[in-house]
């Protein structure tokens, strides 16, 4: 039966091309990040290690490997903005990926059109279906299960303002498919979207007797 898995163990290397890690915790959704830092540069970034954390208060949150701009912008103005990455703007938000000076723009090195926030400072996407508007509720560091503290950042925002796009709605309902939202596979390159032929549905149990 064991020949039948590979094993590893991450502390001693993983012997294969590609750490499979976030390859099998996927497809993740992605994290792309509007910011202003504190002089009012915008800044604008995916992130794949991302998701939602809690409905009421809704809360999202995003970790950086790496104190890369957006979480030093987010901690000295106390906000951030998500964007969905549909299938439209995948071009867009893997340009926005690149490794540029935090003087550059990432609005204007994409050809997105910022758009100020109602009640953060931090810009949001006006070519994404659906933004949120967050304010920090924390940044902070992990660590490993020894408690040593390693290079990456975690920041928890909560959500005070959604924009959806009026199209998304069907009798109310948000449709998760309609906009063909891009998730993060892993590998070196690899992305995955959600169509409508992919959906399918499960009502939870309920318990009987």
């Amino acid at each position: 039966m064991s020949d039948d898995f590979y094993t590893y163990e991450p502390r001693h290397g993983h012997g294969l091309p590609h750490d499979p890690f976030n390859a099998i915790v996927g497809p993740r959704p992605i994290g792309w990040i509007g910011s202003v830092a504190a002089d009012g540069r915008r800044n604008l970034a995916p992130y794949s290690f991302f998701n939602a954390f809690n409905y009421v208060p809704p809360i999202l949150g995003f970790s950086s490997v790496g104190r890369k701009d957006s979480v030093r912008n987010i901690e000295a103005t106390g906000c951030f903005t998500w964007n969905l990455v549909g299938g439209a703007l995948a071009e867009a938000m893997n340009q926005s990926s690149m490794d540029v000076p935090p003087e550059v723009d990432e609005f204007e090195l994409t050809g997105l059109t910022p758009v100020a926030g109602d009640l953060v400072a931090a810009p949001r996407v006006a070519e994404s279906l659906v933004s949120m508007e967050c304010r920090l509720i924390e940044i902070r560091q992990l660590r490993t299960a020894d408690q040593v503290p390693v290079d990456t950042w975690m920041s928890f925002g909560e959500v005070v303002k959604v924009h959806v796009h009026r199209s998304l709605l069907k009798d109310g309902i948000y449709q998760t498919t309609l906009p063909e939202p891009v998730l993060r596979t892993g590998g070196p390159a690899g992305y995955v979207k959600v169509t409508a032929d992919t959906e399918f549905f499960m009502r939870r149990p309920r318990r009987t007797g």
